[in-house]
């Protein structure tokens, strides 16, 4: 008996080390910023798609170009409830219109990388505030919280914009881990400032493309091994992988919002547009664009992207 108990105690044990070494493994995969994201990197579900054309791309470059040297933006920064130094870039609008957005970017990347929006923006008359999320960019953070814990730091974002102009009406536009961020920022208390939000290929919830991610790249299923990638995140991280949805947050949302997604998105699958659309409860409409990727739609037709949007978005910021 003494026997049997020795050894159900060593397997035990065994199962609970292998536990956790496979939750600390998926967690530096993926939740890991100072980690490299190899798996990002000739990933087919990224590869420029056929729709996009290399002469737009690079006229929406130079434009970009152009832009930055004549906008360069101000650094600002806040502290989010957890004493990390965020940053940001402001764009300010000679207008004095009070029109403000809001561009966030994806997993990864940086406020950088939104120029396109930026300018946009910008060239609508609004002012345009594109912070680094947590752990990218300029911003401090030893995690990526994809769009969960951003969903807060979003709040003081917002309150950064209206404690200057309380006057400020507010989009919200944010693209991939950017979109989820920002449906998850709608399911909170936003201020009445924030008129309009826009999400481009956000997913579903974290465990939903996490699970999906899984299986496309190692084979593997989602127990037990998210399960243990799950504990790991609410050891290291402080949340869980099964709160972070934007499907929960966008069914409590008040904010009218404008969902985007390519059709041929395999990265965030084309099918979790209908979940979250289906979700909202609010004033609501979709924009679809066929042959785009991920993160494609304003490339393959940026004119139906943009005149989506701002048809969209002057119902509610004149």
């Amino acid at each position: 008996m003494k026997r049997f108990i020795y050894f159900a105690v060593i397997i035990i044990g065994i199962l609970v080390i292998a536990y956790g070494l496979v939750g600390n493994y998926f967690y530096n995969f993926a939740l890991n910023p100072s980690k490299e994201k190899d798996f990002l990197e000739g990933n087919p579900h990224l590869a420029e798609s056929e729709a996009v054309s290399a002469a737009v791309v690079e006229a929406s470059n130079l434009l970009d170009e152009e832009f930055i040297e004549k906008h360069p933006g101000n650094k600002v920064s806040i502290t989010s409830s957890d004493n990390l130094a965020l940053k940001a870039n402001m764009y300010k609008n000679e207008n004095n219109n009070h029109k403000w957005a809001i561009v966030v970017h994806g997993y990864t990347g940086n406020s950088t990388q939104m120029t396109r929006w930026i300018r946009n923006f910008h060239e609508k008359g609004y002012s345009v505030l594109a912070p680094d999320l947590r752990g990218h960019g300029e911003s401090e953070g030893d995690y990526i919280g994809m769009g969960w814990h951003d969903r807060l730091d979003m709040l003081q974002w917002i309150e950064t914009i209206t404690n200057d102009e309380p006057e400020a009406e507010i989009a919200l536009l944010g693209v991939s881990m950017g979109g989820a961020t920002v449906m998850m920022a709608s399911g909170e208390k936003l201020p009445a400032n924030v008129k309009v939000i826009i999400e481009d290929c956000g997913y579903s919830s974290v465990m939903d493309v996490f699970t999906y991610q899984l299986d496309d790249l190692f084979g593997l299923p989602r127990f037990p091994i998210m399960n243990a990638a799950n504990t790991l995140t609410n050891i290291r991280a402080g949340y869980d992988l099964n709160e972070a949805s934007a499907i929960k947050q966008v069914a409590k949302s008040t904010t009218p919002m404008l969902f985007i997604h390519g059709e041929d998105d395999s990265f965030v699958p084309f099918q979790m547009l209908d979940e979250v659309y289906n979700a909202a409860d609010v004033e609501k409409d979709r924009l679809i664009i066929p042959g785009a990727g991920h993160g494609e739609a304003e490339k393959v037709d940026p004119e139906r992207y943009w005149n989506k949007v701002w048809g969209f978005v002057n119902k509610y910021i004149s």
